[in-house]
């Protein structure tokens, strides 16, 4: 399909890798450690001439879609390798490149490189920052290490609390640690202060997913997960949120998703390599070599020519993925939908496979809806009152 004979949607975000090099070696990392290395294979860091456009390729896009607003969030590797000024300097050329949008600027990073200077240039351009910490020491030093096997929590720590001293909000996302102790895990952040957590179901698919179930139980996430929420739903303030549990929520009560894990929404962003490369879903990199590549390049490329080229992802980004079959009929389909897209992934049938974390998915949705006192049938009718259709 011609992306001239298409009303262009909105691109509501664009990922920047902007270093394609990491000063840790997470075991459990999709860019260097799982299925796919194109990330390490590139250039270590973004160049000027690859950013600038990223940017022109967002003005352009957003005269064709009309869309008033763009967020941009600063990924790798790790982000801080290239260094505060020239950070501070690409985010001033973003005001001053797209002077007709609302720009939000985010930044997603280890912590252990956060120094003063980090910290003004998050303040002067408003950057919303977030931190990768999987729980205490002895959690978190278990898979977050640095190339020669040691932990890097100290570092971390560090990190955080330069934000927290420096009164600047940051969120906190945390991989679940199967067959840990939830509870412990989840009281450490708060003890330390942090207010906004996002917990990750690992990144397994159809076919690495093993003898998962085996070692750790038939639902491992929503035992781990369940805890937690019942710790926040009895104990915790209105301060802190869990991102997990909003996002049920919303759903459970009939509004629509705002995470690409649930609700089978078009993803509505694309993902820009150091090379200038353009990929759809990043984490889709867990699946397989190269499922990621969309054939396009900001150097050459509008963000459009990905109906042209990829058909998978112009799907997932601008459209949706289909549901996949075995989910046709659940009671949860309209809500979890599928759950996230690599999680259903299997060599045999692609994406067409419910989530390798379904009976989890399940039990949590099941749990939430509970507490909040809404069945299915009433989220139906939530979600038509919102959407204004009476009956």
């Amino acid at each position: 399909m011609s992306s001239a004979s298409i009303a262009v949607p909105r691109l509501g975000l664009v990922i920047l890798k902007v270093a394609g090099r990491c000063n840790l070696d997470c075991t459990y990392c999709y860019e260097f450690n799982l299925a796919d290395h194109t990330l390490a294979a590139g250039p270590k860091t973004m160049s000027d001439e690859v950013f600038e456009a990223v940017i022109e390729r967002i003005r352009r896009h957003a005269d064709k879609s009309g869309q008033r607003s763009v967020s941009l969030s600063f990924h790798g590797g790790e982000p801080c390798l290239i260094g505060s000024a020239r950070f501070d300097r690409w985010c001033t050329h973003v005001r001053r490149a797209l002077p007709d949008l609302r720009v939000y600027l985010s930044l997603q990073t280890n912590g252990t490189l956060l120094n003063s200077e980090w910290i003004d240039v998050f303040r002067n351009h408003g950057v919303d920052v977030g931190v990768s910490l999987d729980g205490p020491p002895d959690v978190h030093d278990t898979f977050r290490v640095r190339r020669n096997g040691s932990g890097s929590y100290r570092a971390v720590r560090r990190g955080i609390d330069l934000l927290q001293q420096n009164d600047l909000p940051y969120g906190i996302l945390a991989v679940v640690q199967l067959g840990a102790d939830p509870l412990r895990i989840h009281r450490h952040f708060m003890d330390i202060g942090c207010r906004s957590v996002s917990y990750l179901m690992p990144d397994l698919t159809h076919d690495t997913i093993g003898n998962v179930r085996e070692k750790h139980g038939p639902t491992p996430c929503a035992d781990y997960l369940i805890p937690i929420f019942e710790e926040w739903w009895h104990n915790s303030t209105i301060e802190v949120r869990i991102r997990n549990f909003w996002e049920v929520s919303r759903l459970i009560l009939g509004g629509t998703s705002h995470v690409d894990a649930l609700g089978n929404i078009p993803l509505g962003f694309v993902v820009v390599n150091p090379s200038g490369e353009v990929e759809g879903l990043d984490v889709l990199k867990a699946c397989e070599e190269g499922i990621t590549s969309t054939g396009i390049n900001v150097l050459g490329n509008d963000f459009t020519d990905l109906f042209r080229t990829s058909p998978l992802h112009s799907r997932m980004v601008f459209e949706g993925a289909p549901l996949p079959s075995d989910c046709i009929g659940c009671v949860e389909m309209d809500t979890c939908a599928g759950g996230y897209h690599p999680h259903r992934y299997s060599r045999e049938r692609g994406f067409d496979n419910r989530s390798v974390w379904c009976a989890d998915l399940l039990k949590i949705f099941a749990h939430l809806r509970s507490r909040l006192d809404v069945a299915p049938s009433e989220t139906v009718r939530l979600r038509r009152e919102l959407e204004g259709v009476t009956g």
